[in-house]
Order: C-alpha cells, then sequence, then structure tokens
C-alpha cells in the first residue's frame, strides 16, 4: 500500500519494535475481578452488583482511550494543532451469546463512535488525521478484525 495521505512510521520499518503487555487478575467466585496493571488497579464487574465496569465496556474505554492516544501521536507527527478531544462510543451487545446461546456471537454486533477534535486546522489536514488514527488505532483494528461494524462519526470544532 502506497498511499501519500499515510504518515511515515516513527520507527524503522525493518526492525521489529516487540513489546509485553502483562496483567495479572484475581476473582473471588463472583462477577467482579480485580487486575493489577503496572501499578493500578482495575476492577470490573457486572451491572448487578455493580462495583466496576462491565469488561465489555472496558473494550470501548479501551477503544476511546488507544483513539486518544494515536490522535495525540499522529497530530505530533503531522504538527497538527487541537485543544481537546470529546469522545463518545455505544456498542451493541445480543446478551444471548455470553449465556450459551448457538450462533449468537458473544461480542458487539456494532460500534459507534462520535470524536469531535477541538481545531482551528483545515478540513484536508483533518481528514488526513482521522485517516491516519484509524489506520494506526490497535483497538480500533481488533474490533474491524472481529468483523464488529465499526462507524465513526469524526467532527471538527472549531474554537
Amino acid at each position: 500500500m502506497n498511499d501519500p495521505d499515510l504518515l511515515a512510521p516513527s520507527v524503522d520499518p525493518n526492525k521489529k519494535a516487540l513489546g509485553i503487555r502483562r496483567v495479572s487478575a484475581r476473582n473471588e467466585a463472583s462477577t467482579r475481578s480485580v487486575m493489577m496493571v503496572r501499578d493500578h488497579v482495575v476492577i470490573t464487574d457486572e451491572k448487578e452488583s455493580n462495583t466496576g465496569p462491565t469488561p465489555l465496556e472496558m473494550t470501548l474505554s479501551s477503544l476511546l482511550g488507544c483513539e486518544g492516544v494515536i490522535i495525540n501521536r499522529c497530530a505530533e507527527a503531522m504538527k497538527f494543532s487541537y485543544t481537546a478531544v470529546d469522545m463518545e462510543a455505544d456498542g451493541e451487545v445480543d446478551q444471548r451469546g455470553s449465556r450459551g446461546v448457538q450462533g449468537v456471537r458473544p461480542y458487539f454486533n456494532w460500534v459507534k463512535l462520535k470524536i469531535r477534535v477541538h481545531t482551528d486546522e483545515t478540513q484536508d489536514r483533518f481528514e488526513r488525521l482521522t485517516k491516519n488514527v484509524e489506520y494506526r488505532c490497535p483497538v480500533m483494528n481488533l474490533f474491524k478484525s472481529a468483523d464488529v461494524d465499526v462507524q465513526i462519526m469524526w467532527e471538527r470544532i472549531e474554537p
């Protein structure tokens, strides 16, 4: 793929840059799990006991967090000026899938994102930024590879 809108890689494309991510968890025979991520405690639970977000809500949180990181990295590479990004994610899940109904997927059918970038950059540069973010975002590409219908509404908000 030789797309002139895509930014050059920020690493040597011929040298592997592998990394390992590690998370540990404990579950005490309930819907609640407590994870350690480096020095951070993360809790997931189901809505009924409500001591933390559900695991699927955490995947949407990871998607938004990843978008924020990749927007920042692409903006830095482009020298793209922005002051903030507001993001929302909704996802549809048929709960029958995680409860064992055959033929029903246990994860998202679709995810809709609203991403509002506060910038005075031109529309052309904004579109180049969005294209690069969608190309590079690891979590978004995981969703797409899992055949989740990812719909993204990008909006440029002028200050």
